[in-house]
């Protein structure tokens, strides 16, 4: 079995759950695969990533608020984060099947996070179902593989801005929801929170894996890690992050004291 096929395939897969089952079912079977040296061709015609029907894209803009004080606002909320989560998948399989000249575990270590990513999307979706809802019944935005996208040329970029960036938004945003949701104390709420504790303690390795492969590549290229971050954050206009930070989840994920300093700093 060759891991940079089966997961350009799997990228390809429209239906949300098939793709979360497979790849639970790749990273299971960590071991068995065989590593590509160059990226399987894309075929003809191809858009990326697949995607179902629903739920509707829109500007991020134009996507409903979500506050957890109202039941509705919670199931809006979490088909939110299902949504981050699904296209955190994408992300993982995206660096898997797209960069080549990578070192073999950088391939095992984005297949973990393609894994788990499908675990979290599933573990949201069991919570949607219970309060008699699903992945698509609202509508969503495109940020985070817009900037995959952005970052398709260019690896370092690629670490940079998704995982280190992004992703890392979602460790400092999601003990202020879990405050909110506790707040509201309902089972349901407090059943979310639960999830979402799941989902923060991996997504932490998840960043620090973008950290890692990020420093490896700047050694490699012989960059700066921190001014060359800079610049690509101005070159890719990546969105600001926005205080209050959690810098012990950042520190765990390997940000270095002064990175987070520049962050509070800006």
């Amino acid at each position: 079995m060759e891991l940079r096929q089966r997961a350009l395939e799997v990228l390809c897969l429209c239906d949300p759950f098939k793709k979360a089952d497979a790849v639970m079912q790749m990273h299971a079977q960590a071991a068995q695969w065989r590593i590509a040296p160059h990226a399987p061709l894309l075929p003809a015609g191809t858009v990326l990533p697949g995607h179902p029907q629903r739920p509707a894209l829109l500007h991020h803009t134009a996507v409903a608020r979500r506050s957890p004080a109202t039941h509705e606002g919670r199931i809006i909320l979490m088909h939110a984060i299902a949504h981050i989560e699904f296209n955190a998948i994408n992300l993982a399989l995206d660096a898997i099947w797209r960069f080549d000249d990578m070192p073999p575990p950088y391939y095992l270590d984005w297949l973990q996070v393609a894994g788990e990513e499908g675990r979290h999307f599933l573990l949201i979706r069991n919570w949607l179902q219970a309060q008699g809802h699903d992945y698509g019944d609202f509508p969503a935005h495109q940020g985070l593989w817009t900037m995959c996208e952005k970052t398709a040329q260019d690896v370092t970029a690629r670490m940079a801005l998704v995982p280190r960036t992004m992703e890392a938004r979602g460790l400092d945003a999601t003990p202020q929801i879990q405050a909110k949701l506790r707040q509201v104390g309902t089972s349901d709420a407090l059943a979310a929170v639960d999830v979402l504790d799941i989902i923060l303690r991996e997504e932490v390795g998840h960043v620090a894996i973008g950290n890692h492969w990020y420093r490896f590549l700047c050694q490699r290229n012989n960059l700066e890690p921190h001014s060359h971050y800079t610049a690509l954050t101005q070159q890719y206009e990546a969105p600001r992050p926005r205080p209050p930070f959690n810098t012990q989840a950042r520190q765990a994920a390997g940000f270095t004291e002064a990175e987070i300093a520049w962050l509070e700093q800006h």
